[in-house]
């Protein structure tokens, strides 16, 4: 019987609180799009358990273009300082309005008019246009709750594989893979 993978993420990713100086919630998210090219960046976990790893973005970034035409994603974790990685693969569901409702009110008043300031991904011609844009946000929701961005949202890729990467010395790292097996995780060796 194998171990069950997200306690031990929920391990490690305690250890990660408690280790890492900064954003100990940062991951890589690879995509790709409907021409098959790949693309990554750097998001924060929101929320993580039994369904899945959760994200938020705007939905016509270029992250939500490529969710929307392949609906599949990696993430990445790398905790530097304590030699440590976990790799996630699998298909992406959207969250449900009620979570990213929940999820958009606890976020500051300045990132929630960041988000309707922002076109995330489109061109844009100055840094000064993305700041008038702020400040019409603000004074758009002067003394009132800022709502979520209709066209923003969350995705939470639903894992089939999850690599757990530990440094070992002179490169002999160990690699323990749980690959998705019905209702429950078979567990296996990969060679560094």
């Amino acid at each position: 019987m194998a171990a069950d993978p997200l306690a031990l993420f929920d391990q490690w990713f305690a250890e990660a609180r408690a280790a890492e100086p900064n954003e100990p919630e940062a991951m890589t998210v690879a995509t790709t799009g409907a021409d098959g090219q790949p693309s990554a960046r750097m998001v924060l976990l929101k929320a993580h358990g039994p369904e899945g790893f959760a994200f938020y973005t705007h939905e016509q970034s270029a992250k939500g273009q490529d969710l929307a035409e392949s609906p599949r994603a990696a993430l990445l974790f790398h905790w530097k300082s304590l030699c440590r990685q976990v790799r996630v693969e699998g298909g992406v569901d959207r969250v449900s309005t009620a979570e990213a409702d929940a999820y958009f009110a606890t976020r500051s008043r300045d990132s929630q008019l960041g988000a309707w300031a922002s076109d995330q991904s489109r061109p844009l011609d100055s840094r000064a246009t993305f700041e008038q844009r702020f400040e019409e946000a603000k004074r758009r929701f002067d003394g009132q709750d800022v709502p979520r961005p209709p066209a923003w949202g969350g995705y939470r890729v639903v894992p089939e594989r999850i690599e757990f990467w530990t440094a070992r010395e002179h490169r002999l790292h160990e690699r323990r893979l749980f690959t998705r097996s019905g209702n429950g995780w078979s567990e296996g060796l990969l060679y560094p």
